[in-house]
């Protein structure tokens, strides 16, 4: 066993610990991917989220295999994200071998690669990013992973691959119609309910066989970069308050009907439910 072979065994264990899942194939799949290729040359910029970044004191690859974000762009706080949120983020998808999964934000495209992994060589990727620069290095990152295709250009678009899961690494003010529409039925979408700014939650929503009642709970808070195109301040400012409310308790995503006694909070055309299934 190589040093690499060592740090991501023990970086494996770390992060499922961390994000309290015992499911082998996530850490699997966190063992497997090299993170030094999404990181770029060290030393490297690591953090906690909402929290200032601390500098690496040189580029030894155990750094990288903390339980840490890494910076992408400092300045306008673009990361890899912390691998325990999404070790927990991933295992409440329930991702099968030779499922379709659509990522919104693949940034460089770490999270690109444990998806292409648990979705295996039958499986499809297909990842959206929207910064150019992004982009080429997600897509350079990932040439030799043959299920994934690099897209840049918006995730939020109607022309989206039907997917069986949509993951999202980028905050939302609402659930993108786009989104709801590519999924076929049994597929989930987890996305930050998140705009700039506000400390929201990630929301698992799952499509039913008809109906306009979609089971929905939140797996964790979350604070993610904004997704463009899905942001509104008024929103923002009341989901704040919804948040200080009991958000556990949020049950269905109910579209294009009023909101009853139930409602947790209502957008545009759709509302959030405390109510049981």
């Amino acid at each position: 066993m190589d040093g690499s072979d060592k740090y991501r065994s023990f970086y494996a264990k770390l992060v499922c610990t961390a994000a309290k899942f015992d499911d082998p194939r996530i850490e699997e799949a966190f063992r497997s991917v090299k993170r030094e290729p999404f990181a770029g040359p060290g030393p490297w910029s690591t953090g906690l989220g909402g929290h200032p970044y601390v500098q690496t004191p040189d580029d030894d690859p155990a750094f990288l295999y903390q339980n840490l974000l890494l910076a992408l762009d400092r300045e306008n706080g673009i990361n890899i994200g912390q691998p325990s949120l999404h070790a927990h983020f991933l295992g409440s998808c329930n991702i099968k071998p030779g499922e379709t999964v659509v990522q919104v934000g693949a940034g460089s495209g770490y999270y690109t690669a444990i998806l292409a992994h648990l979705v295996g060589p039958n499986g499809r990727v297909y990842a959206y990013e929207i910064v150019e620069a992004l982009a080429a290095r997600a897509r350079e990152n990932l040439r030799a992973r043959h299920q994934v295709e690099v897209r840049m250009q918006s995730g939020v678009a109607p022309d989206l691959p039907q997917a069986d899961l949509i993951y999202v690494c980028a905050g939302a003010a609402q659930p993108s119609r786009m989104w709801l529409d590519a999924l076929r039925p049994g597929g989930r979408l987890l996305f930050p309910l998140a705009p700039n700014g506000v400390f929201g939650g990630m929301l698992l929503v799952t499509r039913p066989d008809q109906g306009s009642t979609w089971p929905a709970k939140f797996v964790s808070r979350a604070t993610f970069i904004g997704c463009v195109g899905l942001q509104d301040e008024e929103t923002g400012r009341r989901l704040t308050e919804a948040f200080s409310k009991d958000w556990g308790r949020v049950r269905s995503l109910r579209l294009n009907e009023p909101p009853d006694d139930s409602c947790w909070f209502a957008g545009d055309g759709w509302w959030l439910s405390t109510a049981e299934l």
